[in-house]
């Protein structure tokens, strides 16, 4: 009777994974379809059947985005963008709330959210382009202060790179390059455009 047991309970084991992971990759499929034709509260449902699915839940808080429930997407961003072992997942889960809370105008908390974004995929363009257009509306709003002129206590040089030169004037003609493009595609595009969340 107990080997009975413990020989259905490893064949669950065995075969019940597979089972869901294909109904799982089905519902996301007829979700993904749902989204697409723009049915995005139907596409919720869908997406909300397999809650546990990563993929899932990141496609469910685009849902609600676009049903214009933002605080609950971005609610979903925020569980998302802990993941520690998703990086891509988490970059496109700062991103989409960076989205969010610039359309909500809170722009020191977007900026955050596009560093994030940019920390885990520093080659991400939209957010480089979203995270200029962030500091410069914040700069319009908030003009740099004025710096006085105070005594500050001796502060320790910072310590010394471990590049030479040579490597450190390769990296800054890189680094100029990318914000000389960056600034070339931001005057190519509309300055008021909406900003745009990521799909899957």
């Amino acid at each position: 009777m107990n080997l009975t047991r413990t020989i259905l309970f490893y064949f669950f084991i065995l075969v019940l994974p597979p089972s869901y992971a294909q109904q799982a990759e089905e519902i996301i499929k007829t979700g993904n379809d749902l989204y697409r034709k723009g049915e995005y509260e139907k596409a919720s449902g869908e997406f909300q059947k397999v809650s546990t699915d990563q993929r899932a839940k990141f496609n469910y808080g685009n849902a609600l985005y676009k049903q214009n429930k933002k605080d609950e997407a971005a609610a979903v961003y925020d569980g998302l963008s802990t993941i520690e072992n998703k990086p891509e997942l988490r970059s496109q889960s700062f991103y989409n709330k960076g989205v969010i809370l610039s359309g909500r105008q809170k722009l020191e908390e977007s900026i955050e959210a596009y560093k994030n974004t940019l920390r885990l995929d520093p080659d991400d363009i939209q957010a480089r382009e979203n995270l200029q257009k962030a500091l410069l509306e914040l700069n319009k709003k908030q003009p740099p202060k004025k710096v006085e002129n105070k005594k500050t206590p001796q502060q320790k040089p910072p310590p010394k790179p471990k590049m030479n030169r040579k490597q450190a004037e390769q990296k800054l003609k890189q680094l100029q390059q990318k914000e000389k493009e960056t600034q070339q595609r931001m005057q190519k595009k509309s300055p008021s455009g909406p900003l745009q969340i990521k799909d899957w």
